[in-house]
């Protein structure tokens, strides 16, 4: 058994800046599946969206982001998470953020669904930069212990305890986790006042995804096994330029790439945006995306190009050295060549329900990051509002973590890990076999564009396969691939199940049953 007075899983922006906060009132255990630096943070290219010209506004910013979220934003979280803004970028580079300048100021760029100018970023490693800069005041801090390849696989409630937990169940309460060290393959139980979950989204459960193998969905599995609330999961954002390559493993090309002029061209060679919408590079990622889908449709093709040969090659080389870089790879040069992308989906807009202050529907249980649903993307994430939402919410949750920590004790009756009577797995194929059958269902029915008939078929093959890996948890010793499939398949019945719910197409989920936006249905699924 493992104690702390604050436990955080995950090391992303979220889960590093939480711990950060209450370090100073007691002792902070952070687990991470993999290394310390392997989060959906380090792979954020574009940047963080804050109000710092002075023709820009708050007002503004708010309006930018409630127009992308479709009329499912709330409103109040989205204006105080903007309005800290520009406090959240001072504190970063008082820290030792080096993002980057132009002339003494802070470069300011535009992304789609934005008016204007307020991407702060790092070049297009920005999420790397934020992960050092954490990173580098976590490992100095003495109160905070890094447990590396240690993995998430439930949280403790009072079910641990005998006691049965519905959904009707007033008053529950987290008191920490059972964690697998895979290092010495044991489950410990870790034990913690106050546990905040910031594991990050689930992009792994689609066959193309922008998202680090680690985003497989375990929070929000977690905490719809504990009997949390969890909103609006049909809103999965797909972004619309991954490259395509067959060893480029959805590379994301960032949105700013557009933002500086970029064009896109169907295999013709023929520039379509202007046929979907009047902002045409610049609209909003899910327009992009359902752009893209429909040429390939259309066409037949596996691709469409992205057009940066007319922008000079210098600023791309200042501004995209990592993807400049990547493309090179590939033998692709984006000063002469087109260069062939596919949409990929990027990032979960629903989850774990929580207040602006991370609070989730069970006591002790905290949440920040893609992993949280707190209100400020609706139905559609307006670009690099996530690394701001994080690191906003993560502090305010710190606030109330420490008050619940106060008076709270550690609960010691918490009992072992029981795994009598299972065995070692041996057919190891079953699960990565699982895991591409999966895939394949959720990106073939549950993509881009839907319909009633693909979201029920995806349904009962998922469910055929939920029944067939529980059957198989049940007799097996734990492993990190076993509990990340059970996740991921948790994950897709809930994306399939809120998309089934919703009968009308509204920001990220479109259905060829319902295309029209409905004002009688502007609500929010709660499962």
């Amino acid at each position: 058994m493992i104690s702390f007075d604050y436990l955080v899983i995950g090391s992303g922006s979220a889960g590093l800046s939480f711990a950060l906060e209450v370090a100073d009132s007691g002792t902070v255990g952070i687990i991470t599946k993999k290394n310390k630096a392997e989060s959906n943070t380090n792979y954020a290219q574009g940047g963080i969206a804050t109000v710092l010209d002075d023709t820009d506004s708050y007002d503004k910013h708010v309006k930018d982001t409630l127009t992308a979220g479709a009329g499912l934003c709330d409103v109040n979280v989205v204006e105080k998470i903007v309005e800290s803004g520009p406090k959240t970028i001072r504190k970063l580079i008082e820290m030792g953020a080096d993002f980057t300048s132009k002339e003494g100021k802070l470069d300011l760029v535009r992304e789609g669904g934005h008016s204007h100018n307020r991407i702060i970023h790092a070049a297009d490693m920005t999420g790397r930069e934020i992960e050092r800069v954490l990173l580098a005041k976590v490992e100095a801090h003495p109160n905070i212990t890094v447990l590396e390849h240690h993995y998430a696989m439930e949280l403790i409630t009072e079910h641990h305890m005998g006691s049965k937990v519905t959904k009707y169940t007033d008053d529950k309460h987290c008191y920490g986790a059972y964690v697998l060290n895979t290092k010495s393959d044991t489950v410990e139980r870790v034990l913690a006042k106050a546990t905040l979950l910031a594991t990050g989204g689930a992009g792994q459960v689609y066959l193309h995804s922008t998202n680090p193998e680690i985003a497989t969905g375990d929070g929000v599995a977690m905490a719809y096994r504990a009997k949390a609330r969890v909103s609006n999961m049909e809103f999965i954002q797909f972004h619309p330029t991954a490259l395509h390559h067959p060893e480029a493993d959805s590379f994301l090309i960032s949105e700013a790439v557009r933002g500086h002029g970029a064009i896109l061209r169907n295999t013709a060679g023929e520039a379509f945006m202007e046929n979907y919408d009047e902002r045409k590079e610049l609209a909003p990622r899910d327009i992009v995306a359902r752009a893209i889908d429909d040429q390939l449709k259309k066409r037949g093709d596996d691709f469409v190009y992205l057009d940066v040969r007319h922008i000079d090659k210098s600023v791309m080389l200042e501004s995209f050295p990592n993807i400049y870089a990547k493309c090179l790879e590939h033998n692709m040069d984006m000063a002469t060549d087109l260069i062939p992308i596919v949409p990929a989906a990027h990032y979960m807009c629903g989850g774990v329900w929580t207040t602006i202050d991370g609070e989730t529907t069970i006591s002790g249980l905290f949440a920040a990051g893609e992993v949280a649903c707190t209100g400020i993307h609706g139905a559609n994430r307006l670009a690099s509002n996530s690394l701001l939402e994080a690191l906003v919410v993560a502090e305010r949750a710190a606030v109330k973590a420490r008050e619940y920590a106060g008076k709270s004790l550690l609960n010691e009756t918490v009992p072992e890990w029981d795994d009598s009577g299972t065995v070692n797995m041996e057919e190891w194929v079953l699960i990565s076999h699982n895991i591409r059958e999966l895939q394949q269902i959720m990106w073939d029915y549950v993509g881009i564009v839907r319909s009633d008939l693909r979201l029920n078929r995806a349904f009962r093959r998922t469910r055929m396969l939920h029944d067939e890996v529980e059957s198989f948890y049940q007799r097996t010793k734990v492993s990190v691939p076993l509990c990340q499939l059970r996740n991921m398949i948790s994950v897709s019945y809930l994306i399939i199940k809120s998309a089934l719910k919703r009968k009308e197409s509204r920001g990220l989920h479109y259905t060829t049953d319902y295309p029209f936006m409905k004002e009688e249905v502007e609500h929010h699924n709660i499962l």
